[in-house]
Order: C-alpha cells, then sequence, then structure tokens
C-alpha cells in the first residue's frame, strides 16, 4: 500500500528525537536526558480545577477558538508578562499544544511554492509543517560562535522574491539559546524592511535565566501587525500530556488559523481549557519555583561538562544544553548510538534539529538531580574511554 501514501509524506523523515526514545525505551537501565518534559507533576491547584469542572459536568464542546473566558485570560497574561495587546475575541485561538499553532500557522500562510525561512538548529517541526503546506523550508543556520543567536545577515543571505515567511523560537529548543532585545531589535529591521510575516515560537518564554525578562519580537516596533506568537502551557506550567497551547497575532490570519481549527480540531480539550484558566490566574508561584529549580540544574550541568571535558556555550533559556562533541571526530548519531549502547544513557543527535546542529548533542535537563548526577557519571566515563582510545580520531 505505499504507493498510496502521499508522496511529500513519504519524503519526509520520522522525528529525530523518538527514533532515539523508542530505542531507549526498549533497553533496561536507561538514563534519559531525551525528551523536554518537564519531570514535575502539573501543580495541584491546575489539577484540581480541571477535576472540579468534570464534577460539574463541564464537558461539552466550547467555542472553536477557545471558551471566551480562558481566551480573555490568554490576553491579560500576554499584556502583563510582554506588553502585547490583543482583542480576546478575533485575535487569540486556543490550541491543542503549540505543535497544532505551528502547523496551522503555515497552512494559513503559504501557497504552493513560498518560501518559509526557518532558523536551526530548531524543533523537529517546522520544517516538516512547512512542507505539508505546501511551502518550502529554507535554512537559516545558526552557530555555537554566536551562541545560536540569527544575525541580520544570515537571514539577508537566504532572502528571495519568494520569501512570504520567517519561523523563529527563542528561547530555543534545541540550543536553550535566547535572544535580547538589540538582537531582535536588528532582525525585525530586515523582517520589516522585506515584508514578510513572522512566526514566532515562544513556548519557553517564562523559562529564561537571563538578567532581563523575556522579549517578545512583537512588542517591537512593525512587528506587532506581521507576528504570530505561539506559546503554550507545556512547559511553563508542566502540563505537556494537557495538549494545550495559543496562538496571538493579526486578526485576519488569525481568522485563517481558526477556520482550519474549525475543520480539523472543532475545538481544544475542554477539561484542559479549565485547567489553562486556573494556570493563568494562579499558577505563577509554581513557575517561579520550577523555573529556579531548572536554572540550578542548568548551572550544575555546565558546570560538569566542563569538568568532563565538553564544550557548551552558556545556554539561558528553555532546559535544554547543545554542547559539542565535534572534538571527538565522530557524527552526532553515532556518538549517541555508541553512548547509549555502552553507557545506557540517551541524548538526542543534534542534526535531528538541522544539518548545522551536526557535531552537537541535546541533553534535556527536565529531569531529577539525582538522574543528571547520573547521566554525567555515565557520559565522564564514556567520554574518558574515547579519550583513551582515541576513537573516532
Amino acid at each position: 500500500m505505499r504507493d498510496f501514501v502521499s508522496k511529500a509524506i513519504r519524503g519526509i523523515p520520522p522525528s529525530g528525537i523518538r527514533k532515539f526514545f523508542d530505542i531507549a525505551s526498549e533497553m533496561g537501565d536507561v538514563i534519559s536526558l531525551g525528551v523536554g518534559e518537564p519531570d514535575f507533576a502539573t501543580p495541584d491547584n491546575i489539577r484540581d480545577a480541571a477535576i472540579l469542572s468534570m464534577q460539574k459536568k463541564g464537558t461539552k464542546y466550547t467555542s472553536n477558538a477557545g471558551m471566551p473566558e480562558l481566551r480573555a485570560e490568554i490576553a491579560r497574561y500576554m499584556h502583563s508578562q510582554y506588553q502585547l495587546s490583543y482583542n480576546p475575541d478575533t485575535q487569540v485561538l486556543v490550541t491543542v499544544g503549540a505543535s497544532e499553532g505551528i502547523d496551522i500557522a503555515m497552512r494559513a500562510i503559504a501557497d504552493p511554492g513560498d518560501e518559509v525561512l526557518v532558523v536551526e538548529p530548531c524543533f523537529v517541526s517546522y520544517k516538516p509543517c512547512v512542507q505539508m503546506a505546501g511551502g518550502v523550508p529554507v535554512p537559516v543556520t545558526t552557530s555555537a560562535a554566536n551562541n545560536f543567536r540569527v544575525t541580520p545577515d544570515e537571514i539577508e543571505a537566504k532572502l528571495t522574491s519568494k520569501t512570504k515567511a520567517i519561523i523563529i523560537s527563542y528561547p530555543s529548543n534545541p540550543t536553550g539559546a535566547i535572544m535580547e532585545r538589540a538582537d531582535l531589535e536588528k532582525i525585525a529591521a530586515v523582517i520589516r524592511e522585506r515584508d514578510i510575516v513572522c512566526i514566532s515560537d515562544e513556548i519557553y518564554s517564562e523559562l529564561t535565566y537571563a538578567d532581563g525578562d523575556h522579549v517578545s519580537i512583537a512588542s517591537l516596533p512593525g512587528m506587532y501587525e506581521r507576528t504570530v506568537v505561539l506559546s503554550g502551557f507545556s512547559k511553563a506550567f508542566a502540563m505537556t500530556g494537557w495538549r494545550l497551547g495559543y496562538a496571538c497575532g493579526p486578526r485576519d490570519i488569525l481568522a485563517a488559523m481558526t477556520k482550519i481549527h474549525q475543520y480539523i480540531i472543532m475545538c481544544a480539550p475542554t477539561t484542559a481549557q479549565y485547567g489553562g484558566l486556573e494556570a493563568l490566574r494562579g499558577g505563577a508561584g509554581g513557575v517561579a519555583d520550577m523555573r529556579k529549580e531548572y536554572d540550578e540544574r542548568r548551572r550544575f550541568m555546565l558546570d560538569g561538562f566542563e569538568k568532563i571535558g565538553i564544550d557548551c556555550f552558556e545556554a539561558k533559556g528553555a532546559f535544554y544544553l547543545f554542547p559539542s562533541i565535534s572534538r571527538f571526530g565522530m557524527t552526532s548519531e553515532g556518538f549517541c548510538a555508541k553512548l547509549l549502547r555502552e553507557k545506557r544513557l540517551a541524548v538526542i543527535p543534534g542534526n535531528a534539529f538541522g544539518d548545522c546542529g551536526e557535531g552537537h548533542i541535546r541533553c534535556s535537563y527536565a529531569y531529577s538531580m539525582d538522574n543528571l548526577e547520573e547521566a554525567l557519571s555515565r557520559l565522564g566515563e564514556f567520554i574518558a574511554g574515547l579519550t583513551e582510545k582515541g576513537a573516532g580520531k
């Protein structure tokens, strides 16, 4: 039946994250730093609100765009956190995770043949979503030399007459890189000048460890009217399995996204929406506590990498580190496969997030300190073995 499968879908590779996760799940005694999922349970007040909603028979469909009170709360949150003003009736859409937002944003924007710039290394869904919408993903590569921050020159080099949009994501999955206001202002000037749409995935915006707060590119002059901001509840509120996200942006684009959402989804899960409402109203303390813990783990891992001889730039966002393994003379996949086989430690090859990720591995520190300590011990033993044997040299 393979011939009946769409050629476009056949041409899209499976997720590089899931490949190693699936292998690790079939092995015993594996420590995994592979999946970007908080090890914290969803806070009690959020779970209680969702349970109460079911007990009160809040189990019907909501409006397609989401519960009006949740959209209003999202609008208030975006204004208080990032100084962005959105009309909850026409500029806010509740989605099934930020992942749905990526998909329907691409389908709402891209016509066949339109080019969409994708800043890499990046989340594995971006390029496939562009392709499934009929667009052409064009990688814009970044590097550790600049802390994986995209520059105006890197964007300019990939712009053509067919460019319609750009996807950026800071804080970044997989690198943990952030963009400060001065960085964003430089690339915003290029986006405005070339009159293209910006899709800004800010799902990790609450998890920033720099001195200043997260700055949304949509808050910069001339960017509000051309930026779709995607975010959600999975990371900051430890609500991954709830599958709840949202999109905010220009009225016309949000109307198109809502139209697609109507036909393929109907509405986000009602119970999850009640949980999201409580998260925004009473979850700030939990976010602060989790961010503090992540920051401690981040510094612990960076210090550990330095001690065992792995180079890694200081990531200041999300809960990922993207250390270099290039000095060991192995491909990213070869390094990860050997590490998993010999030390039962699962990390993700950097090239799963784009070709420019080759020579790196992604390590999530959204795990307990005990797991991180054991992971560093196993990684240190592995590195020592490579150094002694000269493996891959």
